[in-house]
């Protein structure tokens, strides 16, 4: 072997996702007492390693609560509005999307969900990379439904890189909607 033979570049082939269809007739929904989840899609590892993505679509009542502020460190998480309106935080920002109206919050960024105040909204939620979130959907149904300890929600930030956080602002908002 020559020791100053110059070196190949080492590559890693990560494999290409499958292609994925979800029949609405065949989704698995959860719902709690003001929103309904049809889990879409998810591919990737629960890690998020080998990219992919979670896909699922919630309705809210009018005025639902959706998600207080937290953040992701792996992930970013997309909002597609089909229709009605959703009063979203991003930062330290408060606004309201309207149908039409995409939104992508990058890792790191602390942001809060709900319909917006007297409005029902569906929305599509799309998360990169995929991190096997569907079973975190299922947990938050239960303990909206009584079902489970939500202390539960809190031992499992780490594995669903959901990091809930404190935030004046969307609390100041929250209770204008009231």
């Amino acid at each position: 072997m020559n020791e100053n033979a110059p070196t190949e570049p080492t590559t890693t082939t990560v494999p290409p996702l499958a292609a994925m269809l979800t029949r609405h007739a065949d989704a698995e929904t959860c719902a709690d007492p003001s929103s309904v989840m049809t889990l879409l899609a998810e591919s990737g590892g629960a890690d998020g390693a080998g990219g992919g993505f979670t896909s699922y679509r919630s309705t809210f009542a009018a005025g639902a609560a959706g998600a207080p502020a937290h953040f992701h460190t792996r992930a970013s998480e997309l909002f597609f509005v089909i229709s009605g309106a959703l009063q979203v935080l991003v930062g330290e920002e408060v606004t309201v999307l309207e149908a039409g109206d995409f939104l992508a919050v990058p890792p790191h960024t602390p942001h809060a969900f709900a319909a917006a105040p007297g409005r029902e909204a569906d929305v599509l939620f799309v998360f990169t990379p995929g991190m096997g979130r569907f079973d975190y959907l299922r947990l938050l149904g239960r303990v909206m439904r009584g079902e489970a300890d939500p202390k539960e929600i809190a031992e499992s930030s780490e594995r669903y890189d959901n990091h809930y956080v404190d935030s004046p602002v969307w609390r100041a908002a929250l209770e204008r909607s009231a």
